[in-house]
């Protein structure tokens, strides 16, 4: 299972653990990168401070690599400067440009992932020094970029970038995705709802239910949470906020159902409707309402592992999978 992935990133299984801001901290992270894959810590939007104590308290868990992921909807010169000094090796990078951002990490000494949504700006990224790309289907789930399904693009942005690894991400929730990853050309997966049903993410428990109940038609694509993140197309599972949307005619941003309603708190802050946020295990109100970030992979989601076990799960189905079609090959 080792692939020209492993070999850039110095894991053992071509599986990277989806950046699922709210829904990630050190003991997922650390767990996906004691099994063998890549974890993702998010740090977005986290002061130096605390981005210190995410990163030393996830390689306190962990003497394997694993990486950080940081949003390009904001200036992150500052923040990338503080996980270099503190050693991270992966610095993955999303919703922007990498350009200005990618001298500073190679100087620090870390591998750049960023993801992209095409082949054509696969090609510009990686003209600009990224050194893998994550390539991801429309099927994802959270913020999604894109409008092409995962089976188009995977092999258009191979084909446009090789030889530089690409990561299929979008619907990948078992080894025979990753396997059909692979044969598209791809040199990993990034994963992202099914590690929400392992037993370290960090998410209210109705979020985890909905998630282990949902079926592949029971997500929306749209823009409708975007209180916070405006104009960021995105994939929840369905809702009464989506259907009382949809049910008074999909109005535009200003005159929709319950807007400005508190409908839930987290430690810190209320939330109103239509809020782009993560539920988290401290969540009280009306959880149902919030968004619940999931992509269309979520039907192969049936049960809550622990993280390792999990990635464990993936890579030798994938094995087992490629084996199997290796098998069925006419003899010549």
């Amino acid at each position: 299972m080792r692939t020209a992935l492993c070999e850039r990133l110095q894991i053992d299984v071509p599986i990277i653990q989806a950046a699922m801001g709210g829904a990630v901290g050190p003991r997922l992270a650390a767990a996906v990168s004691n099994a063998g894959g890549l974890g993702m810590l998010v740090l977005t939007g986290a002061d130096s401070d605390t981005i210190r104590s995410e990163v030393r308290a996830t390689k306190a868990l962990t003497r394997r690599p694993f990486g950080v992921n940081l949003n390009l909807n904001r200036q992150q010169h500052e923040r990338l400067a503080v996980l270099l000094e503190e050693g991270v090796p992966v610095i993955s990078l999303f919703w922007g440009d990498p350009a200005p951002l990618i001298e500073q990490a190679h100087m620090g000494g870390a591998v750049v992932l960023h993801t992209s949504a095409s082949a054509d700006e696969a090609r510009r990224v990686v003209d600009a020094g990224v050194d893998i790309v994550v390539a991801q289907g429309w099927e994802a789930g959270g913020h999604v970029r894109g409008t092409v399904s995962t089976m188009a693009l995977i092999p258009a942005v191979v084909d446009a970038v090789h030889p530089t690894p690409v990561v299929a991400a979008g619907a990948i929730a078992d080894g025979r995705g990753l396997a059909a990853a692979l044969a598209l050309g791809a040199a990993g997966a990034w994963i992202g709802t099914r590690f929400l049903a392992s037993e370290e993410a960090s998410i209210h428990p109705r979020y985890r239910e909905r998630i282990l109940e949902a079926k592949e038609t029971d997500t929306y694509f749209g823009e409708l949470f975007d209180i916070g993140w405006p104009d960021a197309p995105h994939r929840v599972l369905r809702n009464r906020t989506v259907e009382e949307w949809e049910a008074a005619g999909r109005p535009p941003s200003g005159q929709r159902p319950g807007e400005g309603e508190t409908i839930a708190r987290s430690p810190t802050a209320e939330i109103v409707r239509y809020r782009s946020c993560t539920p988290g295990p401290a969540f009280e109100g009306d959880i149902d309402a919030l968004p619940m970030w999931c992509g269309q992979g979520v039907r192969l989601v049936r049960e809550v592992k622990p993280a390792g076990e999990i990635v464990r799960e993936i890579a030798e189905e994938a094995d087992a999978q490629l084996k199997r079609l290796a098998q069925q090959r006419p003899s010549p």
